[in-house]
């Protein structure tokens, strides 16, 4: 037995954030994006037609952190009784960022201890949202959790609720039209990874793995072409398509294990999210050859008949956008690698993945992703083969 759900209402097509204010209809809102001049530019241009919004926050930063969100939370508080509808305007973090705004209730404390102890849902507020992605990758438009992040504590926290779903998702190709070529092949990675992280999954169920083929197989076909012509309308609109089909999919599913090994590897040695969770999937794919079903089969459709020659056809893929595919080439030592896998199987992520983690270190082993490795294992401190000193985040 399975289900799939979805309850955003989506709009897709190039020019259609002309039609903005028509879904904010009259109604008061908070805008939510970030402090560049080219959202200042739309953001004028929504006013023009739907008048200026009752607040706008537009301080996001990447990877949303608790002490900005606080304060994003208290400044939103002192106008939210009258606050009919948030627009998220902006990428991953900035939609991540309103729906932690709306649940707040004017005070972060409450989506904290909802976070940290899974109490106090009755504190929380679920003010609607207008979804308006300006990259290609993240898919929060479709999707009802947010990425939280601790900085301070090194962690990592999921905000779910069903009423986090936006009511409407607006997707306009043409306002991913100037994004740099860094940003859009992390985003695009980022779609890659949701796509194939769905597929691997305890949850995943035939309709997710439909959308899942879908994303997974525009991602490669396009996103070599779009690095390469930036300026291109009708690829920047595949590559769109693209991150709402792994949005779709992995709305139904969560993702698995290597977002769970992402995480830390973002934190503590600021690798960008989209290549922190991407870097490990030929690695992952190595480690699940055999699963069978539905899961298999829609590997195949993305990778061939011979998900071996997929796998090293994928890091290939990688390796040709800049990405490389071992831990050594992100600056991480052996004993951390070892820490960041046996906290990965055992976290929710993990436990998501249909894989274990014997065959994802023997795996990695086989392609020298990592050195010799065993479960439970403390090594010396030695760096792993590759040609990177560790760096880490300030």
């Amino acid at each position: 037995m399975w289900t799939y759900g979805n309850p955003v209402n989506v709009i897709f097509g190039s020019g259609e954030f002309g039609r903005l204010a028509d879904l904010i209809a009259g109604r008061r809102y908070v805008l939510v994006t970030y402090p560049e001049p080219v959202f200042s530019d739309l953001s004028q241009r929504l006013a023009t037609k739907a008048g200026v919004p009752i607040l706008s926050i537009s301080d996001v930063a990447p990877n949303p952190d608790y002490l900005l969100l606080r304060d994003q939370s208290a400044r939103f508080g002192r106008v939210g009784a009258k606050v009919e509808v948030i627009v998220a305007l902006g990428g991953g973090s900035v939609i991540d960022s309103a729906k932690v705004i709306a649940s707040a209730n004017g005070n972060f404390d409450n989506v904290a201890r909802y976070l940290e102890t899974r109490t106090g849902e009755e504190d929380l507020s679920f003010v609607p949202i207008i979804a308006v992605p300006t990259t290609a990758g993240t898919g929060s438009e479709v999707t009802c959790w947010a990425t939280v992040w601790n900085e301070a504590q090194g962690k990592k926290f999921s905000l779910a609720h069903p009423r986090l779903y936006p009511e409407t998702a607006l997707l306009d190709p043409e306002l991913t039209l100037e994004k740099p070529i860094g940003l859009t092949i992390s985003t695009g990675l980022d779609s890659l990874s949701h796509s194939i992280e769905s597929i691997w999954n305890v949850n995943a169920n035939p309709i997710s793995a439909r959308h899942a083929v879908a994303a997974a197989r525009l991602v490669i076909q396009t996103l070599p072409l779009v690095v390469r012509d930036p300026g291109n309308l009708a690829l920047r609109s595949a590559m769109a398509e693209a991150s709402l089909n792994a949005g779709l999919a992995f709305s139904n599913t969560e993702t698995a294990i290597a977002h769970n090994l992402s995480y830390p590897i973002t934190l503590g040695w600021g690798v960008q999210h989209g290549i922190a969770c991407s870097f490990t999937l030929p690695t992952v794919l190595r480690s699940v050859i055999g699963i069978g079903g539905f899961r298999e089969a829609a590997l195949r459709e993305i990778f061939g008949p011979d998900l071996i020659a997929g796998a090293d056809q994928l890091a290939e893929f990688l390796n040709g956008l800049g990405v490389g595919t071992r831990f050594a080439d992100h600056g991480i030592r052996l004993q951390a690698c070892a820490e960041i896998i046996e906290e990965a199987f055992v976290g929710e992520r993990g436990r998501n993945f249909v894989g274990t983690k014997e065959r994802f270190i023997a795996a990695a082993q086989r392609q020298e992703a990592i050195d010799h490795l065993q479960p439970h294992e403390t090594q010396g401190d030695h760096v792993l083969s590759g040609p990177r000193e560790e760096s880490r985040q300030a």
